[in-house]
């Protein structure tokens, strides 16, 4: 007892900002996805003198996939990671210096400050090396080994960031693009994890439906099958003998469709905060079909695939996890208020935007980003605006987190 109130009264001294990964990470995150977005559509639609670190094209690649979606995914399990083993998470003056290194490496890589190019890509690893040291050490001192296998993923992350660089300061930009196909499909492995654990359970619990059982062969294929497509994409699509990435590809759309359709999407019609999950995770199995298509050339450019990964998938179950997340985590009930579903109807709209319109109405490409971009920033910007007095008070309930 003595201890619960010596933690509590150390968790209550410190701002409510830096009690909980998910509070700075959530609010950076959401922000400079909604800014980032922003300056890309500005630019795009006129082009300036700006050269980011890597360039225009790597830069928006490379920091919506290791600013916006590392930043979302370190704040959900470090704070999931407290809950899972009961030791206390990151907070306070290391998870301070832990956002300002995520912080400082977003302005080093969008402008030059004449810093070495070798130093802003070192402040830049230094982010996601510090998550997985501050996510194993609770697993490890609890051993609680059924959890570890996230650390491998947060390493992986780690490693094909650092190679990205080397590749960019070595002038080897197929490989700088190669890895950041490979992180798109490693944030692909991570959210078929998590959405396998948390959307049957969600559905289930709150409408009151059966919950299937997982079937051992349909998650054990869905893993390997994106396992390997986390190698392919490594390896080079262009590389890739067109029948074996069709095969490979074509069983992850598969095999996710079928665990998909398993989870009750039936019972969510009235219950945003489940649809949008369910809808989020849709676009895994559309994407490996629009990757199948592509590997036999029925579909030229693989943006198209890469987008409904990134903006549907990534987007959209980001969006809807960190606002089911906000709330129970500052004890309030998990109600949304009306316009968070037109942001999570916003950001699912800009993938179905951004991935139709270069198939089927290619004229309109162009016209199509500055509308899916406007659609995904007014997606975060809701949640900004609803959230972000959350995530800076206390909880609600007058417990300390």
């Amino acid at each position: 007892m003595a201890i619960n109130i010596k933690n509590n009264q150390t968790a209550r001294s410190i701002p409510p900002i830096f009690r909980l990964a998910f509070r700075p990470l959530f609010l950076g995150g959401t922000l400079f996805a909604a800014l980032a977005i922003s300056w890309w559509i500005y630019f795009w639609i006129k082009p300036g003198n700006w050269m980011p670190y890597g360039g225009p094209l790597w830069w928006h690649g490379h920091e919506m996939l290791f600013g916006f979606g590392t930043a979302i995914a370190a704040g959900f399990l470090l704070t999931a990671v407290a809950s899972w083993t009961g030791v206390s998470g990151i907070r306070g003056k290391p998870l301070a210096v832990l956002v300002f290194s995520w912080f400082l490496a977003r302005l080093l890589l969008a402008f030059d400050f004449g810093l070495s190019d070798w130093i802003v890509a070192m402040v830049d690893a230094f982010f996601l090396l510090f998550v997985s040291i501050a996510m194993a050490y609770p697993i490890i001192k609890v051993k609680q080994w059924q959890n570890l296998m996230f650390i491998p993923i947060l390493l992986a992350l780690t490693g094909f960031n650092i190679i990205s660089h080397w590749a960019v300061l070595n002038n080897q930009y197929l490989l700088s693009l190669q890895c950041l196909h490979t992180t798109i499909m490693l944030f692909t492995l991570l959210i078929a994890v998590l959405g396998g654990r948390v959307i049957p359970a969600f559905t289930a619990n709150t409408t009151g439906c059966t919950k299937n059982l997982p079937v051992k062969w349909i998650e054990v294929t869905s893993i390997i099958s994106l396992l390997l497509m986390v190698v392919l994409a490594f390896i080079g699509y262009a590389r890739m003998p067109s029948i074996l990435l069709f095969v490979v590809s074509g069983t992850a759309a598969i095999v996710n469709f079928v665990r998909f359709s398993r989870w009750g999407i039936q019972h969510t019609q009235s219950i945003p905060l489940l649809w949008s999950l369910h809808l989020s995770y849709i676009f895994i199995p559309i994407g490996f079909v629009l990757l199948a298509l592509h590997s036999i050339g029925l579909i030229d450019n693989v943006s198209a695939a890469l987008h409904c990964f990134t903006i549907g998938s990534m987007g959209g179950m980001i969006l809807a996890m960190i606002s089911r997340i906000s709330l129970g985590h500052t004890g309030r009930p998990l109600k949304i208020n009306s316009l968070i579903t037109v942001a999570y109807v916003a950001v699912l709209l800009a993938a179905v935007i951004r991935v139709i319109t270069p198939l089927w109405l290619p004229e309109f490409y162009l016209f199509s980003i500055g509308i899916s971009g406007g659609l995904w920033i007014l997606g975060f910007s809701l949640y900004l605006y609803f959230y972000t007095p959350m995530l800076v008070k206390p909880r609600v309930d007058g417990q300390p987190g």
